[in-house]
């Protein structure tokens, strides 16, 4: 089996997979591998539904066209298993070139969500 797309050792299933069936992801960090997972694998519903309502937009798509690569995590600040907030500063690599950001988490009902760039 392959690693899960978000860099980690572990195969998908056992990885961001069980966050995509609906296990709650522990950290932001964790949540921010997912999501890009999400974008590997073509899980829109998934990336919807860990954004913050408050910023998320009314669509969520994701071009099937575009092959996600790889995942760099640069930093984090927060987010751990405790906290309510965080940051991870990342870049995602694709066919086409790099997305870099800070984004910004927040956990809600036991929930990390995506809430934006910081």
């Amino acid at each position: 089996m392959q690693p899960c797309p978000c860099g980690l050792p572990a195969t998908y299933p056992a990885c961001c997979g069980r966050y995509h069936a609906g296990a709650a992801a522990p950290t932001a960090e964790a949540l921010m591998r997912s999501r890009f997972s999400a974008f590997a694998v073509g899980d829109a519903a998934y990336l919807r539904e860990t954004w913050d309502p408050a910023t998320r937009p009314r669509r969520v798509d994701v071009d099937p066209a575009t092959r996600w690569t790889h995942l760099e995590v640069l930093d984090r600040t927060g987010g751990g298993l405790l906290e309510s907030t965080g940051t991870v500063r990342f870049r995602a690599h694709h066919d086409g070139g790099v997305v870099a950001e800070d984004s910004r988490f927040r956990r809600a009902g036991g929930r990390w969500l995506y809430v934006g760039p910081a």
